[in-house]
């Protein structure tokens, strides 16, 4: 009679969140005395509860930021970056950061933090109109312990069908529609399409079907949009995003944006708000905003007008040739944004 043997495995699981901690009325806190702090509200990463410290008024005339464990019951390996935001663009320009180390309940990042010289902060583009914006990253790091299971189970190969459908953009000989875009000539499978589609699918098998719904000219896009948009109906994914995360191409995906409204593919187009509202910056916001006015990207909207009121960056955005597009395509766009701002600074 064979022994059964059974294995269990160990990986690492990794966790990141970022909050962002906004300072009104910076000169009221002076003269607090050595020791005292200005508190964050709590956030959760990793399933552990943290605050950001600010404290104003350091031995030798310094201002010091530094992070604390909340959690009372439990230990966690833990690294953190700590930012001072550029309130006249809005980007995050100073930079600390501590590594992972293994917090006890109640633990600071004791020693590090971000300290910099009063005089020096004070006059430096961190602090505009008595505020400051300080971002935390943290990055908590677990381990992941799976079952117990017999070590001679046999497993199932994980599921590739995203992967075999993708092969099938360039078969052209088992294609049976073309599409004329931008004068290139695209093939694609009806069937794959109206699936995903409910505009494809009226297009290509509904009322309003093409003749013989063969050949379709599409008007008013871009050859390699229409080549996105068909790459994420066949696998799920957009290659030159999800794969090179460095390279990204908010021209591209504005238009993406368009071509999954249009086409009623709800996934694609809750990927391109997603990936445009992480990639946010002086220069597309006003572009962003738009889009999500003439598009009803509700979130989308709200997280381009909390960007414009919160990182005190409207003198640079009104400066952008975006900027001047949005007075004209989209001039109750201006109302929220101004009315945000004011309720935002109320606050």
């Amino acid at each position: 009679m064979t022994t059964p043997t059974t294995v269990s495995t160990c990986t690492p699981e990794t966790e990141q969140g970022k909050h962002v901690f906004e300072i009104f009325g910076y000169s009221e806190y002076r003269g607090m005395g050595v020791g005292e702090l200005i508190r964050s509200g709590t956030f959760s990463v990793g399933g552990h509860d943290w605050a950001i410290l600010f404290y104003p008024d350091c031995p030798c005339d310094y201002i010091t930021v530094c992070i604390k464990h909340l959690s009372q019951d439990a230990k966690v390996w833990a690294s953190c970056e700590l930012r001072l935001v550029d309130q006249t663009t809005g980007l995050a320009s100073f930079l600390h950061k501590d590594g992972t180390r293994l917090f006890n309940p109640g633990d600071y990042f004791l020693g590090s933090g971000l300290s910099k010289k009063r005089t020096q902060f004070e006059a430096s583009v961190y602090l505009r109109d008595d505020h400051l914006t300080i971002e935390c990253i943290l990055t908590v790091k677990k381990p992941r312990v799976s079952t117990t299971q017999f070590l001679n189970k046999i497993e199932a190969p994980p599921s590739n069908i995203m992967e075999q459908l993708g092969k099938l953009l360039g078969e052209e000989n088992t294609t049976d529609v073309t599409f004329s875009v931008g004068g290139e000539i695209i093939g694609a499978h009806k069937i794959l399409l109206a699936v995903r589609s409910p505009v494809f699918r009226a297009e290509l098998y509904g009322p309003m079907k093409e003749s013989k719904g063969q050949h379709v000219t599409i008007e008013d896009m871009q050859p390699a949009v229409f080549r996105a948009l068909l790459h994420f109906i066949y696998t799920d994914s957009l290659p030159d995003v999800d794969k090179n995360v460095g390279e990204f191409n908010s021209e591209l995906i504005w238009h993406l944006l368009v071509a999954a409204d249009r086409y009623a593919v709800d996934r694609l187009k809750s990927v391109c708000e997603s990936i445009l509202s992480k990639n946010l910056d002086v220069e597309t916001v006003s572009t962003t905003l738009a889009l999500a006015y003439q598009h009803n990207c509700d979130r989308l909207k709200d997280v381009c007008l909390g960007f414009v009121s919160s990182s005190s960056v409207m003198d640079a955005v009104v400066a952008t040739d975006g900027y001047k597009n949005l007075k004209t395509t989209c001039p109750h766009a201006l109302i929220d944004m101004l009315e945000k701002t004011r309720r935002f600074h109320k606050t």
